[in-house]
């Protein structure tokens, strides 16, 4: 079995990788992130930044447990908001959200809660589809990846 070093090592090469090809997309290609795009990157960014503080600290068998639950609460979170974004893709056109403001316009009138509460119910601009890979759209992508890392998180958290 690979040491928890190396998979907390993994989990951050990954996270790097993900956001990285999330940035090409939004400057390379000119997709616009919607809000339920940018709490994604967020949670994988928080990802990340667990892994990296286990990847530098090489918490012993305690320590690699908490970083493990750590990753898998930030990692579910994702999960969350990814399925809520594949959800509303899902649904047919005339059950669809109007668009709403944008991200910068909330964050500057609303307070933070009310701006995550619009966010989660997400809207039109989160229903359309942009890119697809294999058929499968970002928010599935994401999904499956915010999935894969929350299994590693778990494993971190129960193995011996």
């Amino acid at each position: 079995m690979p040491s928890s070093h190396k998979i907390y090592a993994l989990i951050l090469a990954f996270c790097l990788t993900s956001i990285a090809f999330a940035l090409y997309l939004q400057h390379a290609m000119h997709l616009e992130p919607c809000p339920l795009c940018i709490f994604q990157r967020l949670a994988m960014i928080s990802v990340g930044l667990l892994a990296l503080l286990a990847t530098l600290h090489r918490p012993q068998i305690w320590g690699s447990r908490i970083y493990g639950f750590l990753i898998t609460l930030a990692s579910l979170a994702g999960m969350g908001v990814a399925i809520r974004h594949v959800w509303l893709q899902h649904l047919p056109a005339d059950q669809v959200p109007s668009c709403g403001p944008g991200l910068n316009y909330m964050l500057d009138v609303f307070p933070m809660q009310k701006v995550i509460s619009l966010v989660l119910r997400g809207s039109g601009e989160c229903a359309k589809i942009d890119w697809t890979l294999a058929g499968f759209t970002l928010p599935e992508i994401t999904l499956v990846a915010f999935a894969g890392l929350t299994l590693l998180g778990c494993y971190q958290m129960f193995r011996r």
